[in-house]
């Protein structure tokens, strides 16, 4: 297995990043996020990101999927990332006056309520 490094700019921050991709399985530590985002057929339409920018570009793309799909489609949509137990600020949770608050896609993760009255729960949102 051949990995390649490659040194880039975040096209939208600017941030230095290394993109580590492995030429056997194109793995690079963005397909640990949620993979949401719509297809691009041309490369240029889909550059690189750091970590906190893609963050912030997928949690875009949960919040509008969320307004057109039922709780039932983004339970089974988030059901694949159940098991992921690293999260990821802007996508699982925000910091609020130096405290966690979890996201309506960390709640779906979950597939359930856990009943705590959560501020952000989809569950006692939408049937």
């Amino acid at each position: 297995m051949l990995n390649i490094t490659m040194e880039q700019n975040c096209a939208l921050c600017h941030a230095t990043l290394s993109c580590q991709s492995e030429i056997t399985t194109s793995k690079c530590w963005c397909f640990e996020l949620p993979n949401i985002m719509p297809i691009n057929s041309k490369q240029s339409d889909n550059p690189c990101l750091c970590k906190n920018c893609l963050a912030k570009k997928i949690n875009k793309q949960i919040t509008s999927l969320y307004l057109i799909k039922n709780l039932a489609q983004m339970i089974e949509i988030a059901k694949p990332y159940r098991e992921k137990k690293d999260l990821v600020e802007h996508i699982d949770y925000s910091i609020e006056n130096g405290l966690y608050v979890f996201s309506a896609w960390y709640h779906l993760k979950r597939g359930k309520c856990c009943s705590n009255g959560c501020r952000h729960c989809p569950y006692n949102k939408r049937e």
